[in-house]
């Protein structure tokens, strides 16, 4: 049973992993998922999930590129849809429509190409393909998300007869238009829309001139705004059947959402199944940009990874344009425990986390960046005690927490356990603290747990060389330059140059030589040995460059190839942006032709602007939400520019602003509160409506010929509801 605590995590940094994965994933729900992964309990779903995502890496690669999984958020729409005799709008049920068809795509995909991947159709075989619910659906909206008008015998009656009837409208309206505009009875305007109901613009002077109903005055008076006579009857009749018309609407709702209820199961499989294959997804683009894989997994106790990186401090030299030096570890049944020694700011720490992290990240389902020969097995715990840990919370000092945290090694560590120890001993004197670190290693090297620790003190290494399991190792350190390699070299103890550093860094020789007398002259003569055996390696280290050089010449052909591949990427990229812009002007022509019909049929002009206005508003606020990062990053820019100008220039922006803020103090007016029926007009138009219904910050607007909805903050009112 694996069990890894929440401070192993932290001390390996792994949230830092799971956060930069969940920024890769597309969905809402999917980033909420990355950011809870854990070690997997048991081997089955670890290699399970290893499996999908090394198949969805794969995928990068091949011509069988895997479909869209991007789908909306339907959690809110399944809640309400769980309540009895509620019903959803038809924007609700286009949602579940294309996460329907999504998941289908998907499984009909996996099914056909399960050769290529195995794991991932297993997982999508465990979903119903069923094409029901997108029939139900299509049946009652069309591609628009509106209700069709063969929804159901009497709404296609209704529909005829409102048509018709506004045809009565539109030519009764017409005839008194033209009248009246002869006389001159008229405003530039000539007409409007009051109370959902089309009307002349007449000037305030000739209104006891125009027979009709009056509906309202422009707010100087100056225009009357009256419905003629001759269009009263149908306009009643007009309201009498929009009204039947919003009945059986409601009624036919009610029974497309009776019909969904009972794949309200099968509607949370399929969110879930999508936000599963978005994290899959996630970890692969990850996996691709640290250039993970996944190394063999084996029974026989054997950790080895060979040419590993850490893949946090891989993406960050990356971002810099900075070389990360691989390292290469192997634990063993016959050699357990590394004990790695070498001056401070040598890459220990570094090396030692390492191996921690990817042996999480492999636990936790994800692909690392090791050489494919590489292969591990699996641990049950993986114990860290590594940084700074002082327990404020507790009052501990340092060694204290740390002497706890070792009892806590002591009785979790057994065979099937990882332990890394950073600084081992450390936070006492050298001797006792020395002596107890000693005992410690022994315990965990008795209980045949693989380890690998970092220290200084010279007791601890001359243990890992007399213990026939354990070994030695350093970080290699340049003699001359006292600067480190990055380079971890096992089977040998590290010097902690510390006389050397001193000496490089302007300590006099003279002090350098007391000090030396004050200690043991074996340790000198020991720790003096040592350095001597990293200068004779170092020299050795320099003879393989040849062979280096023709190393360095393969990396180059590899990174031309990878020069390549992100070139044909961007390519595939540039095309999928065609794509989607062709798919919206193919959407918009539909959208259009389908106008075009209408006006064959019934040739009229005001339905035809109407529906030209309402695709307009619906593209501009399209555009609002997809400018939105765009004005994000502009606010930053300026920030910038703001921070570089003169003082002078400062100070002139800052009296213009403050003249602004008095003009809009003076101007500002309080906004009335928006009720239903009341008349309105947008912010930048000029038809005035109604509001027919107002749900949340959205209001329907009714001008008559169409209906839409418009923020309420983008409305400017012009007259309250007559009673």
């Amino acid at each position: 049973m694996v069990s890894i605590t929440e401070k192993t995590l932290q001390d390996l940094q792994f949230p830092t992993v799971l956060e930069t994965i969940s920024s890769i994933c597309n969905t809402d729900i999917g980033k909420e998922k990355a950011l809870q992964i854990v070690p997997f309990k048991d081997k089955e779903s670890l290699m399970d999930a290893l499996l999908q995502t090394s198949e969805y890496l794969s995928s990068f690669q091949n011509n069988n590129a895997i479909p869209n999984h991007g789908f909306e958020n339907i959690s809110n729409e399944l809640k309400f849809l769980a309540i009895e005799d509620s019903f959803l709008e038809t924007n609700a049920f286009k949602k579940i429509a294309t996460i329907s068809e999504t998941v289908n795509i998907l499984l009909q995909y996996f099914r056909k190409f399960n050769d290529y991947y195995p794991a991932l159709h297993t997982k999508s075989a465990q979903v119903e393909l069923t094409k029901e619910i997108i029939r139900l659906i299509e049946e009652i909206v069309d591609k628009y998300g509106e209700i069709k008008d063969n929804a159901s015998p009497q709404l296609l009656e209704t529909r005829r007869e409102m048509n018709s009837v506004r045809g009565k409208v539109n030519q009764s309206f017409g005839v008194a238009l033209t009248q009246y505009n002869a006389l001159g009875y008229l405003d530039e305007i000539k007409e409007s829309f009051v109370q959902n109901r089309r009307v002349l613009a007449v000037l305030a002077m000739y209104r006891r001139k125009v027979k009709g109903s009056i509906m309202g005055s422009s707010k100087t008076g100056s225009i009357a705004y009256i419905e003629p006579e001759a269009t009263l009857k149908y306009s009643r009749e007009l309201s009498n059947l929009e009204y039947e018309e919003k009945e059986e609407i409601t009624r036919i709702l009610k029974q497309l959402s009776q019909n969904i209820r009972p794949f309200l199961p099968l509607l949370h499989q399929y969110q879930e199944f999508l936000s599963d294959i978005d994290v899959i997804a996630a970890k692969a683009k990850y996996a691709s940009r640290i250039n993970g894989i996944l190394p063999t997994i084996t029974d026989e106790r054997r950790l080895y990874f060979r040419d590993a990186y850490h893949p946090i401090l891989y993406l960050n030299n990356k971002q810099k344009n900075e070389i990360t030096h691989p390292q290469t570890f192997e634990l063993t049944q016959n050699n357990r425990i590394i004990v790695i020694s070498g001056p401070n700011a040598g890459g220990k720490t570094i090396s030692l986390k390492s191996v921690g992290l990817l042996q999480l990240m492999l636990q936790s389902g994800m692909l690392i960046p090791v050489h494919e020969r590489s292969e591990t097995f699996l641990f049950d715990r993986i114990l860290t005690d590594i940084g700074d840990n002082q327990s404020i919370e507790n009052h501990l000092s340092t060694y204290s927490y740390r002497l706890k945290n070792m009892n806590y090694f002591l009785k979790k560590c057994n065979k099937k356990t990882l332990f890394l120890i950073d600084e081992f001993g450390t936070g006492s004197d050298p001797e006792l603290g020395g002596a107890l670190a000693e005992i410690f290693l022994e315990e965990f090297y008795h209980r045949e747990a693989f380890g690998i620790i970092t220290t200084h003190y010279s007791n601890l290494k001359i243990l890992a060389n007399e213990l026939p399991f354990a070994t030695n190792a350093n970080m290699l350190f340049d003699e001359k330059s006292l600067e480190p390699m990055y380079k971890l070299v096992l089977g040998q103890a590290g010097s902690s140059f510390t006389f050397e550093v001193a000496q490089k860094n302007g300590i006099p020789y003279g002090l350098i030589n007391r000090a030396k007398k004050k200690i043991e002259i074996g340790k000198v003569r020991f720790d003096k040995t040592i350095a001597t055996l990293q200068k004779e390696r170092s020299k050795l280290e320099k003879t393989s460059v040849t062979l280096k050089e023709e190393e360095s010449k393969a990396r180059e052909e590899s990174k031309k190839m990878e020069t390549i591949n992100s070139k044909i990427k961007q390519k595939l990229e540039s095309y999928q942006e065609l794509y989607d812009s062709n798919q919206k002007t193919i959407y918009i022509g539909h959208k259009i032709e389908d106008i075009a019909e209408k006006y064959f049929n019934n040739k009229n002009k005001k339905d035809l602007i109407g529906e030209f206005l309402k695709i307009v508003e619906i593209e501009n606020s399209k555009r609002k939400k997809a400018s939105a990062k765009e004005q994000l990053a502009k606010e930053v820019q300026k920030k910038e520019i703001i921070k570089e100008v003169t003082v002078q220039v400062d100070e002139i922006r800052k009296e213009k602003k403050e003249k602004k803020i008095k003009a809009a103090t003076v101007i500002e007016k309080p906004k009335p509160v928006l009720k239903v029926g009341d008349r309105v007009r947008m912010n930048d138009g000029k038809a005035v409506g109604s509001i027919d219904k107002i749900e949340k910050n959205k209001a329907v607007v009714n001008y008559g010929v169409f209906t839409s909805t418009v923020s309420l903050d983008k409305l400017e009112f012009v007259e309250a509801k007559k009673n």
